[in-house]
């Protein structure tokens, strides 16, 4: 399957924060779900200034994409994994009293022949309606979740989201912004960006992707192979492979002046071997700077390891050992493309996004950017 330039363009939110959760107060609430092919997740939170405070969480690994690269569709116990989560949220939701919110479903939805029966029962056995959103609406949730890791002295900014079943890219010119609004035009743009040349506030948008593989999918492709650093190697070049339209791609950037924001699990879990952490801090991944040698050695560490290694390895959890090689096949790639010292680590992404996005919208957020 090619990559896919969508040409339709959905609401995208301002800024994106996440705090820590606190105990719920007087005043509205807003809730994000994100079904995504390997996880569930929702916040609730509430506006407070120019970011939010999270009130109620849930995360989940439901695997939804479990087989779908071998049988096009989402599996009978997949599906009951998933509405089981589903169900959680719901009462979460109801708990709360939520009237504001978004539920959305990504690239597991969207490339099963039975997604759309998906959705149907999922509204008849948990009462909660998902919009299954295209591919050009999660990459921009994806880049204004990541607008506070933006550094002044960002010319070229490449955002990437690694999800389960897809990676989104986008890359970003900047250099028409003064530099101290540089992070507040990639919050602006909430309106939406085209595949190329958009401009919002001065940043433009040279160009954008969403490959069809993600963590999930991309160990799926590959699982017959049985040598583990073959496996590895395999991975990763097939993912460069699939960035060859990709503008950006075609040309030799400059390292000075260029950024790679990284969000997804893949790259906090990175990052959380690399500060070995033997228990997960949001604190300190969130914000990360590493350099391409730092997440070089994490990844030769996880190869040395081995499988049996990497099960026992608390940093990476359980949930995660089975994802982290292929993740980290997508991330050498991307660092083989272009090499940089400023990779920023995003512990954020889509409900964040989601978040931001309806209060925006409803106009409960001040409009000074912190």
């Amino acid at each position: 399957m090619t990559p896919k330039r969508p040409k339709s363009a959905g609401a995208i939110p301002k800024k994106v924060e996440s705090p820590a959760l606190i105990s719920p107060k007087s005043g509205p609430l807003y809730a994000a779900l994100d079904l995504g092919t390997n996880s569930c997740r929702m916040l609730v939170a509430r506006p407070q200034g120019s970011q939010f405070q999270v009130v109620d969480s849930f995360s989940k690994s439901v695997q939804l994409g479990a087989g779908l690269e071998k049988t096009g569709r989402l599996s009978r116990s997949s599906i009951y994994r998933t509405i089981q989560a589903l169900r959680v949220c719901q009462q979460k939701l109801k708990r709360h009293n939520i009237s504001r919110k978004t539920l959305v479903a990504t690239e597991a939805c969207r490339r099963a022949a039975n997604g759309a029966q998906f959705m149907t029962r999922v509204k008849r056995e948990t009462g909660l309606v998902l919009d299954i959103i295209d591919t050009q609406q999660e990459a921009q949730l994806a880049v204004v979740s990541c607008a506070p890791l933006v550094h002044s002295y960002t010319d070229q900014l490449l955002v990437v989201d690694i999800g389960g079943g897809s990676t989104e890219l986008v890359w970003i010119d900047l250099t028409a912004v003064p530099r101290k609004d540089r992070a507040k035009s990639i919050m602006s743009m909430h309106g939406g960006f085209a595949a190329r040349g958009s401009t919002n506030g001065g940043a433009k948008v040279v160009d954008w992707i969403s490959v069809p593989l993600g963590v999930a999918t991309l160990r799926d492709q590959f699982r017959d192979v049985e040598d583990d650093s073959a496996r590895f190697a395999l991975m990763s070049w097939f993912f460069e492979e699939n960035l060859s339209e990709f503008a950006p791609y075609k040309y030799e950037q400059k390292r000075e002046g260029f950024q790679i924001i990284g969000t997804s699990g893949t790259v906090t879990t990175v990052a959380a071997s690399h500060l070995d952490l033997r228990r997960y801090d949001r604190n300190k991944v969130d914000g990360l700077q590493m350099t391409s040698d730092e997440i070089d050695k994490v990844i030769r560490n996880y190869l040395a390891m081995g499988p049996a290694g990497r099960r026992r390895d608390p940093r990476i959890g359980l949930d995660r050992q089975a994802l982290i090689m292929s993740g980290a096949a997508i991330l050498q790639a991307l660092l083989r493309c272009w090499p940089t010292d400023r990779l920023s680590v995003a512990d954020r992404g889509l409900r964040e996004g989601m978040l931001y996005a309806m209060m925006a919208n409803d106009g409960v957020l001040e409009n000074e950017i912190e």
